[in-house]
């Protein structure tokens, strides 16, 4: 069988493995006796060399295995935990993330059997009081036990196949050829989602060793999940029972397996079969006659009947309480195999798109409405509802594409400690809003511009324990991690309480490097020079390592910040710390959006950026060092004439009433000057690639119900 088709199942599901075992081997080195935390990760690793061996890499399920052993020690109390142990764990994780890697890129594990890391484990487990620590595991003990239980009827459901003759006849040559027929049945657990897939991965397992006769149900109903909890295998093997009933337990989710040797006359012919339920009414009646005849022996027959019973029953043509229980089982499973589907990104894009387009064609019906000008109620009451459809379309479509950010944020408390370590200084990370959702794509994108500011605030921020200690503050410093919804934005902060950005110390390095000139610098704000450090190869850091100092990680974390249309920006206060601020759309494909005339052109302007519309007197216009700005409600705020800024002959009089649309960005504020105001539209963001990659105030394009196409104006850019 192949199980490529299982790959992408087996990646996802290893990412999530690991990220659950680097949060639980956290909380375990922060409480060593917590057994809860040990009993997980021991099933998180088992999981892994399960799902490991069965789609055939040895390498990651030897290292799994191996440390699935050290925990079965440590359930057991042999082996306490310890801060060795919890690194030489760590070290596990991240060899078992570059084999994750590397089946993710070439579909193959690597070379690297890590025998170093399995030495290390295989010390911790021979400094335990039980030197044959493998043997203590409960995995390799469950298949001793597993071929017992022979008093469970459904646990003997193999002994119920029944077989064709060329089948028998299979059977009858091995049985010649001195090989092992035997019966396995197995149950999935309950809560498995794929059970189709567990039990095709139980099918993989078994044929590494042996032959699969029969199935039951067919293969076919076990590839269309047409199965309750269990089903049943005869297999042909030289191997022993044990061993393939260990390599069926192996696989994730899989409940137990039970198996037991079959002799030529356990098996079930189908012929036979046939004419026992040709004789079961007749033999109903002699049971019958026979009671009725001889009352005092009624109790032998009833005594006799289990051992018939089952078998006529399970194979009557019409049974009756039978099909009872099997039709019930899989309608009460029926809504948690349901609840969930996983499905590739590639065809939630193509669904994207073909709602884009619909909502395109929706905005054309309305302008030809509108241009018509002779539109029936009906015919307006049907636009209205398809516009309610498209938006609830949309929504829906955004909603699946929307995740928590948690999958991304989660693997930073590894990153902290590590940097702890390697640092020596003291510090904790706090988050908060780990379930705000973003845009998948948007998630998949916004790891690294975080990791980059998570290890800045780590290295340059905080200060050493003494400084801390010296200047007041506690000791351990502290890293805080925020993300909330803010509109149409979500806003993620990274802030620390350390010694904060020293603006002087950030000019006289520009100036050093000669990004700036000395007289530059003096006309500078704190804010410019701040802003100095996402130049690219820019670094204040006195030392290299392999942390910081090399000037490569602000200027990519403005590039992509930028690239998903977000943006970001520093506050700092010198001596108490610093926040970086980052804000991202929701969506990158689809917004709402306020449609302007400027001149004869036509330009969209996001909603989510702005504040209010205001009409304005040219004489309520003031100059602030040669600057137009207005003063509203004790605010003054700059104007931005964009008839200016695109180079467009503007339609308005000098002595016109000014149309100023507010926008803002984070705490700042920037009326934009337009001619006229047509209205708010749902638009289609597409994008313009490498023509206008340089003009910063165009941020796509939209294709309006006309046919005409209008530029989306980036408002951050003109604040």
């Amino acid at each position: 069988m192949d199980v490529s088709q299982y790959l992408e199942i087996f990646l996802d599901e290893t990412n999530e493995h690991l990220q659950n075992l680097n949060t639980q081997i956290l909380s375990l080195e922060q409480d060593p006796e917590n057994m809860d935390t040990i009993n997980e990760i021991f099933r998180a690793a088992h999981s892994l060399k399960g799902m490991a061996g069965t789609m055939g890499y040895k390498r990651m399920q030897t290292l799994t295995h191996d440390m699935e052993n050290v925990f079965s020690e440590v359930r057991n109390g042999n082996i306490k935990v310890n801060a060795d142990m919890i690194d030489v764990l760590f070290q596990c994780l991240d060899a078992l993330e570059e084999y994750n890697t590397n089946i993710r890129e070439s579909s193959d594990e690597g070379t690297n059997d890590n025998g170093a890391l399995i030495k290390r484990l295989n010390n911790i487990m021979s400094g335990g009081s039980d030197e044959e620590g493998e043997k203590a595991s409960p995995v390799s003990e469950a298949p001793k036990d597993s071929p017992v239980q022979a008093d469970s009827q459904d646990s003997q459901k193999f002994r119920e196949i029944k077989l064709n003759e060329n089948q028998q006849n299979v059977l009858k040559e091995a049985d010649r050829q001195g090989k092992m027929v035997y019966g396995l049945t197995v149950k999935v657990q309950e809560s498995c989602i794929l059970k189709a897939a567990r039990a095709f991965l139980v099918f993989k397992a078994i044929e590494e060793t042996s032959e699969i006769i029969v199935s039951d149900p067919s293969s076919q109903d076990i590839e269309d999940e047409k199965f309750d909890l269990y089903f049943s295998l005869i297999i042909i093997s030289e191997e022993e029972l044990d061993k393939i009933v260990n390599a069926a337990k192996s696989v994730s989710e899989i409940e137990d397996v039970i198996g037991g040797v079959l002799n030529m006359n356990d098996v079930n012919s189908a012929k036979e079969q046939e004419e026992d339920d040709a004789e079961a009414p007749q033999t109903a009646a002699a049971q019958s006659s026979v009671s009725q005849e001889k009352p005092a022996n009624e109790a032998p027959v009833q005594a006799e009947a289990p051992q018939v019973q089952p078998a006529v029953q399970d194979q009557a043509p019409a049974p009756v309480s039978t099909p009872a229980p099997a039709a019930k089982k899989p309608a009460a499973n029926k809504p948690v195999v349901n609840r969930t589907v996983r499905v590739d990104i590639e065809k939630l894009d193509t669904l994207m798109n073909l709602v884009s387009e619909l909502i395109i064609a929706k905005n054309s019906l309305v302008s030809a409405s509108t241009m018509s000008g002779n539109s029936s109620p009906a015919v307006n009451e049907q636009i209205e509802y398809l516009e309610s459809v498209t938006t609830s379309l949309h929504e829906s479509v955004m909603k699946v594409r929307m995740v928590p950010i948690e999958s991304t944020v989660n693997k930073f408390p590894r990153m902290v400690r590590d940097l702890q370590k390697k640092l020596g200084k003291k510090m904790e990370l706090y988050m908060s809003g780990e379930e705000t959702e973003l845009d998948r794509t948007v998630v998949d994108q916004i790891g690294d511009p975080l990791m980059h500011l998570l290890r800045n605030s780590a290295d340059h921020g905080l200060e050493s324990a003494e400084v801390r200690k010296e200047r007041g503050k506690p000791e351990v410093g502290s890293i805080f991690l925020d993300a909330y919804q803010d509109g149409n934005n979500v806003v993620i902060e990274v802030r620390d309480d350390g010694n904060g950005i020293d603006t002087k110390a950030v000019k006289n390095k520009a100036i050093e490097r000669g990004v700036i000139t000395p007289e530059q610098g003096e006309n500078m704000s704190d804010k410019e020079i701040i802003d100095l450090l996402f130049n690219a190869g820019f670094s204040t850091a006195k030392v290299v390592s392999d942390v910081s100092g090399r000037g490569v990680g602000l200027d990519v974390v403005k590039s992509m910040i930028e690239s998903l249309s977000g943006e970001v920006e520093v506050k700092s206060k010198l001596g108490e710390g610093s926040t970086w601020t980052i804000r991202l759309p929701l969506t990158l494909a689809i917004i709402q959006a306020l449609m302007v005339d400027i001149g004869d052109e036509k330009y969209a302007i996001s909603l989510g950026s702005i504040q209010t519309i205001e009409d304005i007197s040219p004489s309520d216009v003031k100059l602030v060092q040669a600057k137009e700005v207005i003063q509203l409600r004790d605010l003054v705020i700059p104007l931005v004439r964009l008839s200016d800024i695109l180079d467009i002959p503007s339609k308005k009089n000098p002595e016109d009433n000014l149309v100023v649309v507010i926008v803002k960005k984070g705490d700042k504020q920037a009326g934009l000057v337009v001619d006229e105001l047509i209205g708010q539209q749902e638009i289609v963001i597409k994008s313009l690639g490498k023509y206008i990659s340089k003009c910063k105030i165009i941020s796509g394009a939209t294709v309006l119900g006309d046919g005409e196409v209008a530029l989306i104006l980036d408002a951050n850019t003109l604040i």
